[in-house]
C-alpha cells in the first residue's frame, strides 16, 4: 500500500508498505480520508510525541475491510472513525483512572502508524460506526473529542462570557459546545480571514472580532475597552507563545484560563504570580482526549454541532507535503488527505 512516512523530523517520503496484518481484536480499515491539524506540524518537526519512523495521521475515517476473530458489533463494509488512543490499562495512572497520562500512552499516527496510508490497523473497541456524516465530515470527530474533553477540564458554570482565542476547527466547535453547555456569551478573536468567515457563517459565537496580522494592538484594545473587567472563560487555542502570553490578561478576576493550543517545545510564558494569587485565576491545561469519542459521534451524527464547510482544502496521499505547507500557509481551515 502507498503510505505517507517520516524516517525523521523534516524527512518526509511516499513508501511502498505492507498492509497491515490484524490480531484477533483488531479491524483492518480501508481508509478513506484523514484529516490534518497542527500537531502533525509539530510531528513533523519532531516535536510533540513523536517517534520515528512514523505514519502519520490521527484523524481516521474509512470503512472496515478484515476483521479479527474475537471481533463483535463490527462487520466487513461498517463506515467508521477510529479514536487514536492507545492506554495500557495497567500502570499507575490507569489504575487511577487518569488515562490520559497513561506511562505507556500511545497514539495512532502520533507514536506508531496511522492513517496517512491506505490502510490502518485498530483495536475493535476503538473504532466507531457513522451513519450520517460525509467522510470530510467525519474527520471533525477527533477534533471534537478533544474539544470534549477540553469541556469536561472546564466544567464551566452556566452564563459564563467566554473568549476564544483563535478561529480553528476545535475553536469553532468548542465556541458551539459552550453555546450548547450553558455559555451566555461568546467572543471569537482570530486573525482576520477564511476561519473567522467560516465562524461567522456557523454563526459560532455572539461577536467576532478578527485582528489585524501586522498590527491587531488596536483590536485588542477594543476587546478590552467592551470588556473591561474581562471574561469569566479565556481559551488560548491559537498555539502562538505571544498570544499565550498575552491571554492572562483578558481573564476576569475569578476567571479561568485553559490552554488549549500546542506549541512548540521552546515556548515559554511569563504571568505575574501576583495578579494569579490576588485575582484568583484558574488555569488549566486540556491535551488530548481518552474515552469521549462516543459523545463527540453522536453531537456531530445529531447535527448539534455543525461542521459543515469547516474542510476547505482536500489532497491526496501523494500531495502531503504540499497539504503540510498548505496548513502553514494560515489560508485553509480544515485540511483533510484521502488515497
Amino acid at each position: 500500500m502507498e503510505a505517507v512516512c517520516y524516517k525523521a523530523a523534516r524527512k518526509v517520503e511516499l513508501i511502498a508498505a505492507p498492509i497491515p496484518k490484524i490480531k484477533e481484536d483488531q479491524v483492518l480499515i480501508k481508509v478513506t480520508c484523514c484529516g490534518i491539524c497542527g500537531t502533525d506540524y509539530h510531528l513533523a518537526e519532531g516535536e510533540f510525541l513523536a517517534k520515528f519512523p512514523l505514519i502519520p495521521g490521527h484523524e481516521i475515517v474509512g470503512y472496515i475491510a478484515e476483521v479479527g476473530n474475537k471481533v463483535v458489533d463490527l462487520k466487513v463494509g461498517d463506515r467508521c472513525v477510529v479514536d487514536n488512543t492507545i492506554l495500557c490499562d495497567s500502570c499507575f495512572y490507569c489504575r487511577r483512572d487518569q488515562y490520559l497520562f497513561c506511562e505507556n500512552f500511545e497514539s495512532l499516527g502520533v507514536t506508531t502508524d496511522g492513517g496517512f496510508a491506505e490502510y490502518v490497523a485498530a483495536q475493535s473497541k476503538k473504532v466507531y460506526k457513522i451513519n450520517n456524516l460525509s467522510d470530510e465530515e467525519a474527520t471533525l470527530i477527533e477534533p471534537t473529542s478533544c474539544a470534549i474533553h477540553g469541556m469536561d477540564k472546564l466544567s464551566p458554570a452556566v452564563g459564563v462570557e467566554a473568549l476564544i482565542l483563535g478561529a480553528g476547527p476545535t475553536g469553532l466547535i468548542l465556541a458551539q459546545l459552550l453555546r450548547l453547555n450553558g455559555a451566555s456569551h461568546i467572543t471569537i478573536a482570530a486573525n482576520k480571514g477564511i476561519k473567522t468567515q467560516i465562524a461567522r457563517d456557523l454563526n459560532s459565537a455572539d461577536d467576532y472580532v478578527e485582528l489585524d496580522r501586522e498590527n491587531p494592538s488596536q483590536q485588542w484594545a477594543d476587546i478590552k475597552a467592551k470588556h473591561p473587567r474581562g471574561f469569566d472563560v479565556v481559551i488560548e487555542a491559537t498555539g502562538s507563545e505571544r498570544v499565550a502570553n498575552d491571554s492572562i490578561n483578558y481573564v476576569r478576576r475569578g476567571g479561568t484560563l485553559m490552554i488549549y493550543g500546542v506549541y512548540s517545545n521552546d515556548a515559554r510564558v511569563h504571568w505575574s504570580p501576583a495578579k494569579i494569587f490576588s485575582d484568583e485565576i484558574k488555569i488549566i491545561g486540556s491535551f488530548a482526549q481518552t474515552h469521549c469519542f462516543p459523545r463527540a459521534v453522536n453531537y456531530l451524527e445529531s447535527g448539534k454541532i455543525n461542521v459543515k464547510g469547516l474542510v476547505t482544502d482536500v489532497f491526496t496521499i501523494k500531495e502531503y507535503p504540499q497539504a503540510l505547507e498548505r496548513l502553514n500557509s494560515k489560508k485553509a481551515c480544515k485540511i483533510v488527505v484521502k488515497p
